[in-house]
């Protein structure tokens, strides 16, 4: 990912992501990749999210996933634009936090049956200028908030 324009260096030591585009291609590239929301693989390490409702710590870290279902037929930036705008909230929920990209070994489901994933590798942090790009392109194409 070195040395391509869409991809500068991000802080704590990942690089950063500027552009659905790009976020598209590595998702293509690396499939089985996720987004959490948090304050960054530092502050996550050795942890594990928990279930806000009971209390009970949960197997893993609670994530977001990038790669698309069997069914989805429109474009990856629209399905990626979906998943990073549905959580985005969680960046609010505290100091410093921020979205990530990560892998790791599935080892639950959490009690929204969100991937709970254990052994993580970080990948990138997704750039505000992104998020942004993301929002623009779901307010644009989707009908927010519309039930079947």
């Amino acid at each position: 990912m070195d040395g391509e324009a869409d991809v500068v260096g991000g802080s704590r030591g990942l690089p950063e992501i500027t552009t659905l585009e790009r976020l598209a291609r590595l998702v293509s590239e690396r499939p089985g990749l996720h987004v959490r929301y948090s304050a960054g693989p530092e502050a996550d390490a050795g942890s594990v999210s928990t279930d806000g409702e009971s209390g009970l710590p949960l197997p893993g870290l609670s994530v977001n996933p990038l790669d698309p279902q069997p069914w989805w037929t429109r474009p990856l930036e629209d399905w990626l634009a979906r998943q990073l705008c549905q959580y985005r909230h969680l960046e609010n929920e505290g100091e410093e936090r921020f979205a990530w990209v990560l892998r790791g070994r599935l080892v639950g489901r959490g009690p929204d049956s969100e991937p709970l994933l254990a052994d993580v590798e970080p990948v990138a942090r997704l750039a505000p200028s992104l998020l942004e790009e993301a929002e623009r392109r779901y307010e644009e194409r989707f009908e927010r908030g519309r039930l079947p």
